[in-house]
């Protein structure tokens, strides 16, 4: 555990020291669980947002994006269920008054039991080696057995309580669990109670005469209510989809471990149309797909697993969640739910207007299903860039910090280093530099020994350096040095644009 922890504050402390992130008003001394993108973070997040809408929308021709507003009429919250429903269940300790997800806490105790099983597997695998069979193992030890048995029976009341929305059982779950509060080290609970997470403000030009609305907590309503200007507009065909980027806010009771839970972030969704009764088959594409999508960018896959719903949302009939292994555990990176047809019926109730489709092929209207695929932005920043980060030894027993992203995400895809700052090399560095600044994002750094500015580009994910010496002026040729590999060839300057197109190519699922 010590271990994750020092892992995540090295994650959280470079973010902030190389310009990926800073906290949110900090010279004011911050604003709880906000942060800001600095100029390293902004372009990695452009990056992750191009992937995602290169790989949903310019590579399916039946999927459309849209932005719709933040702000919306008040009566979508309500229709939606999110006036009425969107809570989450909070537990106070009465020595430390600090609050907490009841849900939270009981998650954190299953991931206290797994991590426990985890420790009696990584032992075997040492003892065993390439022998070990870990199937066979969690299937016939005894300690593995018997701390998946109290997972088990964990989760099975953890799951009626939730479904039941029983209050008094979750906290009599904690208790029974013997559950304490993290900083007070006491058990003294509160009773458990429900919070609803939407920001209200009014909109009108006098508060007196001022409606209440809400800063959307998602951003699928937004598609919903477009759902028949785009159909109509873009003469789209069941199954197709719409998909969206934008900010979304939630007043996190219990915001922590950085951006991974925040009160304003950002969403990526797309929701999915299709015919009544095939809907769990494209549930099963989808789920496949997104899958599909993270494996992509080069991330082991045992960093990855799935996550069935044991209790469902009240608008699906499937739900699954991709779990990515944090610094601090496997928790969910992106949902894919089957919404059936709740959204656009209870939209359609409350507008008084038909949300159907007709559907040519089998000539009757109908209200179409929905799949949705809905993943953070931020969240998709903090596994990429967490998996990223190593320290490593080299040969010669040194180390070096090195932030090794895809090099489609990588904020600078190169870097331009003259070898000295005389002897006309910076002249050629610019020139060099504006050469292929149309074509990537670049920068350039004359100052320091050669070696530390290379340490300072590995630092901040650059996956090449090209460096100018005096040769560069005899021969029209270059070095150029890999991230990774940190290996170095000699390359003509004419070949550079191509080079670099060659190796950083946009990532596509297969």
């Amino acid at each position: 555990m010590a271990n994750q922890e020092d892992a995540f504050k090295k994650v959280v402390s470079h973010a902030k020291e190389y310009g990926f992130i800073f906290p949110s008003s900090e010279i004011y001394d911050g604003l709880g669980a906000v942060y800001d993108y600095g100029q390293l973070g902004t372009e990695l997040k452009n990056n992750i947002k191009q992937y995602w809408w290169k790989s949903m929308v310019q590579y399916h021709e039946n999927i459309v994006g849209i932005d719709s507003a933040i702000f919306m009429h008040p009566k979508i919250w309500k229709a939606s269920g999110h006036v009425d429903a969107f809570n989450d269940p909070l537990i106070d300790n009465k020595d430390s008054k600090k609050r907490y997800r009841a849900d939270v806490l009981i998650e954190d105790h299953i991931a206290k039991i797994e991590e426990k099983i985890n420790k009696e597997i990584e032992k075997a695998k040492k003892r065993f080696g390439e022998a070990f069979d870990e199937a066979q193992f969690r299937a016939t030890n005894a300690r593995v057995l018997e701390n998946q048995a109290k997972i088990d029976e964990i989760t099975n009341r953890f799951s009626e309580c939730l479904n039941a929305n029983d209050l008094e059982g979750l906290r009599q779950l904690i208790i029974d669990l013997e559950i304490a509060c993290p900083i007070s080290g006491t058990r003294n609970w509160t009773e458990v109670r429900q919070f609803n997470l939407m920001f209200a403000t009014q909109m009108g030009s006098v508060s007196e005469g001022s409606d209440t609305i809400y800063l959307r907590p998602e951003t699928a309503q937004g598609i919903f209510v477009n759902f028949l200007n785009v159909q109509k507009s873009g003469r789209m065909k069941i199954p197709f989809g719409i998909a969206q980027i934008g900010k979304a806010f939630r007043n996190e009771i219990v915001a922590r471990q950085f951006i991974f839970r925040m009160r304003e972030f950002e969403q990526m969704e797309m929701q999915f149309f299709v015919r009544p009764g095939t809907e769990l088959e494209w549930f099963k594409h989808w789920k496949e797909e997104r899958l599909r999508w993270h494996l992509a960018l080069g991330i082991p896959a045992e960093n990855y697993r799935y996550h069935d719903h044991e209790k469902l949302a009240h608008y699906a009939n499937a739900a699954t969640d991709i779990e990515f292994k944090f610094p601090f555990g496997f928790k969910e990176l992106e949902g894919i739910h089957s919404r059936t047809n709740f959204d656009l019926t209870r939209h359609s109730e409350f507008s008084g207007k038909k949300l159907q489709y007709f559907d040519a092929e089998l000539n009757e209207n109908y209200t179409p299903y929905v799949i949705e695929t809905s993943i953070g932005v931020d969240r998709t920043f903090l596994a990429v860039f967490s998996h990223a980060l190593k320290d490593e030894v080299l040969e010669d027993g040194s180390t070096r910090t090195v932030l090794s992203l895809p090099a489609v995400l990588a904020p600078y895809k190169a870097a331009i280093l003259p070898l000295v700052k005389k002897d006309g090399l910076p002249e050629k560095a610019r020139e060099i530099m504006d050469m292929l600044k149309y074509d990537f994002m670049m920068q350039y750094d004359e100052k320091d020994a050669i070696g530390r500015r290379y340490r300072r580009q590995d630092a901040i994910g650059t996956p090449y350096c090209i460096t100018v010496d005096n040769d560069t002026l005899t021969d029209n040729s270059v070095t150029i040095r890999e991230r990774d590999t940190m290996k170095q060839e000699r390359i003509s300057i004419d070949n550079l644009r191509a080079y670099l197109h060659e190796h950083i190519q946009p990532i596509k699922v297969d």
